[in-house]
């Protein structure tokens, strides 16, 4: 009895409080959203989904018009977290040398020494992604699968947390590239954002109206360590799932590999993807038992990038958000 307790959900009623600290988690998401807005009005679902992949060591992609705040909510962020960051600006001309760093040649001592490139941070804002060509977005690979570098035969580390936070723009195409879907998976989150709402958008207005240079952002402080971040992971991976959920997280992904409206589906780090974030967004609202609609909260942030739509169905005005809702939907959720 002991072991079935051990395995099973602890804040349910009937058992009693949680085992798991969680209180760790919602303090360090308090602090963090709090410092954020600050400043930035709305985005609330972004800031979460962020928060959800720095707690599972996930990388994320924003995509959305100029304007609406991506890069300021990436720089933000990093300036809540007291660890260190780096921007670096994808251009056609940028080298994967100007990303991972070059060995050179040391005169006085007749060796060879490795001089980091801006990749080697913490935290690292890649603005404009699809800016570069496929040889510099090559250099990401690896370091974003493995938080590693190689470079003329000797492996480099990256230390702890290591977390890319990249945007790209939907409308100005010119002069970009497309991503590699092989790089598009190594991103455990596509988040699209979109314009304000109207009373947001009065709320922006109201708060700058008297601050044109915007300095509200020297307010924003540091308010976790890389510390608190391990101890956050340490939490969510004890989250309790059960095997039901495991299957229905399975059945959503599988049957993006056998959709007849999709060319492409997701592969199992898709699978892991969910599963991984799905318990971030249960301790994260106070839980250490996931439910279905923490799956279904996650889905189409993880899913949206790693599948890609028949044409027929593209040039008949579907969207992959229209298809994985549609999965989500017809698939049966567990009791």
């Amino acid at each position: 009895m002991d072991e079935l307790l051990d395995n099973q959900p602890t804040n349910d009623p009937i058992l009693g409080k949680s085992k798991l600290p969680l209180h760790k988690i919602s303090e360090a998401v308090d602090k963090v959203t709090d410092e954020i807005q600050k400043v930035i009005i709305g985005q609330s679902e972004m800031i979460e989904l962020m928060l959800a992949a720095l707690f599972t060591n996930g990388h994320i992609l924003i995509e959305g018009v100029p304007g609406i705040a991506k890069t300021l909510t990436a720089k933000l962020f990093a300036k809540a977290i007291s660890v260190e960051f780096n921007r670096i600006q994808f251009t056609p001309d940028l080298m994967p040398t100007d990303v991972m760093g070059t060995t050179v040649f040391n005169m006085q001592n007749s060796e060879f020494t490795f001089n980091k490139g801006p990749i080697f941070s913490n935290l690292v804002l890649i603005d404009e992604v699809n800016r570069s060509p496929a040889k510099t977005q090559s250099a990401l690979f690896e370091v974003m699968e493995e938080s590693q570098i190689t470079v003329d035969g000797n492996t480099y580390p990256m230390d702890f947390p290591f977390f890319v936070i990249a945007t790209q723009n939907p409308i100005e195409q010119e002069g970009t590239y497309k991503l590699p879907e092989a790089q598009l998976d190594r991103f455990l989150f596509k988040i699209n954002l979109t314009y304000p709402s109207l009373d947001d958008e009065k709320a922006i207005l109201m708060r700058f109206r008297d601050d044109f240079s915007m300095r509200q952002v020297k307010d924003v402080q540091a308010v976790i360590s890389a510390l608190e971040i391990k101890e956050c992971q340490n939490i969510i991976e004890k989250v309790f799932i059960k095997d039901e959920l495991l299957e229905y997280i399975s059945k959503i992904v599988v049957d993006t590999r056998n959709n007849g409206d999709l060319y492409l589906g997701a592969s199992p780090r898709a699978s892991l993807a969910i599963m991984k974030t799905s318990k971030a967004i249960a301790a994260m609202n106070g839980r250490d038992f996931v439910t279905p609609d923490d799956i279904k909260t996650v889905a189409y942030p993880v899913l949206n990038h790693r599948v890609i739509l028949m044409p027929e169905r593209e040039m008949e005005g579907y969207t992959a958000q229209d298809v994985i809702n549609d999965i989500v939907k017809k698939i049966e959720v567990p009791r």
